[in-house]
C-alpha cells in the first residue's frame, strides 16, 4: 500500500462505477464516470469532513450557508 486514500478512492472507483457498468462506447464511460465523479465531489458524505458532502464543507467554511454550522476544522483535520 502507497497511499492508502487513494487505494481508497480507487477502491470505491471500481466497485461502485466501474464494475457496476457495462460501457458501449468510450463517450458513454466518460459521461458515466463524470457523473459519479461529480455526485462523489459534490453530494456524499465523506467521513473525513465530519459527515459533509465537500459541497456543504466548503459552503460552511466560506460562510455561505448561515443555516450549517461551522465545522469543527479540528476534527476534520485530525481525521485525515
Amino acid at each position: 500500500m502507497v497511499n492508502g486514500h487513494i487505494e481508497s478512492f480507487n477502491g470505491r472507483l471500481r466497485d461502485e462505477c466501474l464494475n457496476a457498468q457495462t460501457f458501449r462506447s468510450l463517450a458513454e464511460a466518460k459521461r458515466i464516470i463524470e457523473d459519479w465523479r461529480k455526485d462523489y465531489n459534490t453530494v456524499r458524505p465523506h467521513s473525513a469532513l465530519a459527515g459533509m458532502s465537500p459541497e456543504e464543507y466548503r459552503r460552511a467554511v466560506k460562510g455561505e450557508n448561515p443555516e450549517t454550522k461551522s465545522p469543527n476544522l479540528s476534527l476534520v483535520y485530525s481525521m485525515g
